[in-house]
């Protein structure tokens, strides 16, 4: 077995939900030792779903079996002082915490970056929140469309005729949960050289925006807002209904395409008059173009269309259903989704590595925990809590 790129890094985990979970569990699967504390009921994630078979069971979210990987599980009640002192042992010999509550939630528990780098100055804390520890927005709650609307990248998405639309899922999250790993590890880095430790501070509404690129630009320097895109039935780029689906057609004709070739490739001289030739005249009879394009691909099969094409070096591609994800012949060639044994789930499989490392592999050494899993182990063995004090410690709900 390869040693892991993060083998040895210690992190203490005080995340829920999506965004935090998804920063430690990138940790987790490339070698960190993490330590979750759950509160005494569990992560809320464990109450989100889809659930396994749909029964609603905390050791039964697929969300929550997901995020959590390669990580143990402590039950602790933060609410007591008790739970606090135990926190703060564990911090001490942390090189990590990552938290994402409201900003104003560490420092009222007496758990703010100032008074834990007492304990331990080198202690890199990441603090994920959604709009961030400072400013007039701070304390305000939102969910992952308004994280969208307000990072200003829901203006951009779907037809200018039509409202906005977001991504499917929790994407701003995971953006976030992405962002706060590259920061932490930046900040461990740095860490390891100096010493010294350091608060990471992610705004996942920041998160968001960095995705808005060159719409920022744009307006920066000219003044031009970029509007969503026309959903007129001549864009070249429109999915299209196929017989058994739906292909994404994209010749990219701005790369230098002859539009003879696409024409003679789709088999369509229909196609070869100067109504269509240009981007001006497609535009003027987008209508017709788009009755010929939809005729066409309807009688067409959408793996044959996109082998085809590719071979032409067109940019197109299918719009493939869960089944064929698990199918495909990339994924499987790369190894990409692997199997977990679960104690409660079963052997499921699971989206795999995000990146690959020759040397020091992406590594899935265990399940999601179920809850206080590791109690005895992390504040046993590690901390010296006999079982008497653990047994006191869960009659009186610390964990």
């Amino acid at each position: 077995m390869s040693e892991q790129a993060l083998e040895g890094v210690k992190v203490l985990d005080l995340t829920h939900h999506i965004a935090g979970p998804y920063c430690t569990k990138l940790l987790a699967d490339f070698g960190a030792q993490v330590t979750k504390i759950e509160r005494p009921g569990g992560d809320p994630a464990r109450r989100m779903g889809p659930f396994f078979h749909d029964e609603v069971d905390p050791e039964k979210s697929l969300v929550f079996a997901y995020l959590n990987t390669n990580k143990e599980s402590v039950t602790l009640n933060l609410k007591t002082e008790q739970g606090i002192q135990v926190l703060k042992a564990l911090v001490a010999e942390s090189d990590v915490l990552v938290e994402n509550f409201s900003p104003r939630v560490m420092p009222s528990l007496g758990l703010g970056y100032q008074s834990l780098k007492e304990i331990n100055p080198g202690l890199v804390m990441t603090s994920i929140s959604n709009f961030g520890q400072t400013g007039p927005y701070r304390d305000y709650k939102a969910a992952d469309i308004v994280e969208y609307a307000l990072g200003g990248l829901l203006y951009i998405f779907g037809a200018y005729d039509r409202e906005p639309v977001k991504h499917a899922f929790n994407q701003a999250q995971f953006k976030a949960g992405t962002d706060g790993a590259s920061a932490t590890l930046m900040a461990a880095y740095h860490q390891r050289l100096t010493g010294q430790g350091q608060q990471v501070d992610i705004s996942i509404q920041e998160a968001v925006a960095t995705g808005l690129r060159d719409v920022v630009n744009n307006y920066t320097y000219t003044g031009a807002v970029r509007r969503r895109q026309p959903n007129h039935s001549g864009d070249l780029q429109r999915i299209r209904a196929s017989s058994d689906g739906y292909v994404l057609p994209n010749p990219g004709l701005g790369a230098g395409v002859n539009w003879n070739v696409l024409t003679e490739f789709l088999g369509l001289p229909e196609l070869d008059d100067e109504k269509f030739n240009t981007a001006s005249a497609r535009l003027v009879n987008a209508e017709e173009l788009g009755k010929i394009l939809d005729d066409h691909f309807i009688k067409q099969n959408k793996y044959d269309v996109f082998y085809a094409s590719h071979e032409k070096r067109f940019i197109f591609g299918v719009v493939q259903s869960p089944e064929e994800v698990m199918a495909n012949a990339q994924f499987a060639a790369r190894n990409y989704f692997v199997d977990i044994d679960h104690p409660t789930l079963g052997t499921l499989k699971y989206p795999g590595a995000p990146f690959e490392m020759s040397a020091t592999p992406w590594e899935a050494q265990s399940p999601a925990p179920t809850i206080g899993q590791h109690n005895q182990e992390v504040l046993g063995q590690r901390l010296g809590y006999s079982s008497e004090d653990l047994a006191q410690m869960r009659a009186t709900d610390i964990i």
